[in-house]
């Protein structure tokens, strides 16, 4: 039986989960960290997407994207299959590594972004990894808070949902994440 076709509304942001094959660990040192961030910019110049939130979790990643350009299931295919290119040879593995097909779900509204990006920020709070957000280094949180962006992140779309300067914004996006 054939996959049913994704749905791809060029534009309009992702919630997208990945998760390791039998659930086992994605992640285990400082270096697949880097790695998948790595291979996040190296598909971002190929085939540009915009990220506003991330969270890579030790067996799941949370990415809230958009592509104007290819759909998220090719840049998905791109990023997945780097990566575990780069886990099975590192590890001397072969096989899959993730679970199934990544899970995605459209979000509609402005709100909605916000609150995804909420739930993707304080997943490691959930998980009992951290006791605070901006402590998680995995996450585009801690961006948030300070004037620094980071790989392939683009916060505006997140941030310009508040008003005032750009200050106010983190100020009131912290608020809106810790209430």
């Amino acid at each position: 039986m054939a996959r049913k076709k994704r749905i791809w509304v060029p534009g309009s942001f992702y919630h997208i989960v990945c998760r390791g094959n039998r659930r086992d660990a994605l992640f285990n040192d400082d270096g697949d960290f880097k790695t998948f961030l790595h291979i996040l910019q190296q598909v971002h110049k190929k085939t540009p997407f915009e990220l506003a939130s991330y969270c890579l979790m030790t067996n799941h990643f949370h990415l809230l994207m958009c592509s104007k350009e290819q759909p998220i299931s090719k840049i998905m295919s791109l990023i997945n299959k780097r990566y575990a290119d780069y886990y099975n040879t590192k590890n001397r593995l072969t096989g899959h590594v993730f679970e199934k097909r990544f899970f995605d779900k459209i979000i509609g509204s402005g709100h909605g972004m916000l609150e995804v990006s909420r739930y993707i920020h304080l997943n490691p709070i959930e998980a009992g990894m951290v006791g605070k957000a901006e402590n998680y280094r995995w996450s585009s949180y801690r961006y948030y808070l300070h004037t620094t962006s980071g790989p392939v992140l683009n916060m505006e779309v997140i941030l310009d949902c508040f008003s005032g300067s750009e200050s106010e914004k983190r100020r009131k996006y912290w608020e809106f994440v810790t209430s």
